[in-house]
């Protein structure tokens, strides 16, 4: 450890890049030649960047979180010059000089920190934000029933349009229906998980070939199952009207997960085993998977942000971190929310792993579970990639020959296939990734660095 931290690896600050346009401009910026001033210590490095203007841009990086701050107009989070910066950082040591941060970015990190302090008062340290008690609890309650109702007499609605379809026949109407209106009906009814799955309901008919009736009666099925769930929510174990709730889109607060006494809070040393952000246009999501080094434990953090709201977490996979997790409520909880932290994340080891029947038994008890898992994350050990073949996609296969599992379709033409094909050279691997019914999607490999894919 030296005065400015724990040096990251190069390998790590990519691995916090929202895209491939951001590495390379990224790079482009990761020589002292555009950064007449720069500076590293107390878990932050900071610079000033020439652009096209007269002004530099000004940017700062707090390590701790890791968390930005730049003066561009970029809504990329990291943007370029951060990326360029932590890209210098990391190079040769010396390159970024220890000191004391200027006042602009001293004022920036201790805002932060200030703000994690006050958060940790308040009850969601780490990344939570806490959400203030509403000064009329009665209204508030009121307020609740009325959307629980709305969300019932939309569920009550779908019920029947459900009914009305499989009545009519999938074959005569599902090429034509149109889910549209239906979707704009659950999201009148402050149910946007049942939007959001009856939205789904239209591509299944588009793309998935000569087999779209018996996925449209599969994908109807988890509706219909969904929507009595939720009318029927009272009769449920706690933990299975948990996931109802949350699969109709009632959410938890981060204030109300950490105050209430049936949270499930998990100390241990958290691998970061990937990072992805998608961008919509208007929100951008960051999910990060963990997983306990003791326990063994899955756990998934969400972040959103959008143009004036930075993400407030960034994890390059292959760091640890001692911290506690809250997991939200759930039959199988896996949606997690960052607590206190009790030391700066560090380089973590290769995280042990499974082979492919063990990865398929372990999809198959979260199923049991919550039936409407898309899939499940498992680290497979000791796997090799078989490019694709005349009329076979990707696999990944065990080592042994006995076992293999079919890429996710959605990852078919990815660069990233390929590069786990480099990685490997025919040799078993380390992949973490997500294991569904479509298949699976990987996410990270080990070579023996992490490299997201």
């Amino acid at each position: 450890m030296n005065s400015q931290g724990e040096r990251w690896t190069t390998d790590q600050v990519l691995a916090l890049a929202p895209d491939e346009a951001s590495r390379k401009a990224g790079g482009k910026l990761a020589t002292p030649g555009p950064w007449p001033d720069t500076g590293a210590g107390r878990s932050a490095v900071w610079g000033l960047c020439k652009g096209s203007g007269k002004k530099p841009y000004q940017t700062v990086v707090d390590t701790k979180g890791p968390a930005f701050t730049c003066s561009c107009p970029s809504r990329k989070f990291p943007c370029k010059h951060a990326l360029g910066l932590l890209l210098l950082w990391a190079g040769a040591e010396g390159t970024v000089a220890a000191g004391e941060p200027p006042p602009w970015a001293a004022e920036w990190l201790a805002g932060r920190r200030e703000r994690a302090a006050g958060r940790t008062a308040d009850g969601a340290p780490g990344g939570g934000t806490a959400s203030r008690a509403p000064s009329d609890p009665e209204a508030a309650e009121r307020r609740a029933e009325r959307r629980m109702r709305r969300i019932g007499a939309g569920a009550t609605e779908l019920e029947q349009r459900l009914a009305d379809l499989l009545r009519s026949g999938l074959a005569s109407a599902g090429r034509t229906a149109s889910w549209g209106e239906t979707a704009a009906r659950m999201v009148d009814a402050q149910a946007p998980g049942l939007a959001s799955r009856v939205r789904e309901l239209d591509s299944v008919v588009a793309v998935s070939g000569p087999d779209w009736p018996a996925r449209l009666l599969e994908e109807c099925a988890l509706l219909h199952l969904l929507s009595r769930g939720f009318l029927g929510i009272e009769r449920l174990p706690a933990p299975l009207a948990a996931t109802v709730r949350a699969r109709v889109g009632l959410t938890t607060e981060a204030a109300d997960l950490l105050a209430g006494s049936g949270t499930t809070t998990v100390r241990d040393r958290w691998l970061v085993l990937s990072q992805q952000d998608s961008d919509d246009g208007k929100l951008t999501t960051r999910r990060i998977f963990l997983r306990g080094e003791r326990t063994g434990r899955m756990a998934l953090y969400l972040s959103f942000g959008g143009a004036h709201r930075p993400l407030d977490l960034a994890l390059p996979p292959g760091l640890a971190i001692d911290a506690d997790l809250a997991y939200y409520p759930g039959a199988r909880p896996l949606r997690a929310l960052l607590g206190e932290r009790h030391a700066q994340a560090a380089p973590g080891p290769v995280p042990p792993g499974c082979g492919v029947d063990a990865a398929l038994a372990a999809y198959g008890d979260a199923l049991r579970d919550d039936p409407w898992l898309d899939s499940w994350p498992v680290v497979l050990a000791d796997v090799t990639p078989i490019p694709a073949r005349s009329g076979e996609g990707w696999q990944l296969a065990d080592a042994d020959g006995e076992s293999a599992i079919p890429l996710d379709p959605r990852c078919l033409g990815r660069t990233g296939l390929w590069q786990l094909a480099a990685i490997s050279g025919g040799e078993p691997v380390t992949v973490f990734g997500e294991c569904g019914h479509r298949g699976f999607l990987p996410l990270t490999a080990w070579d023996p660095a992490p490299v997201a894919l």
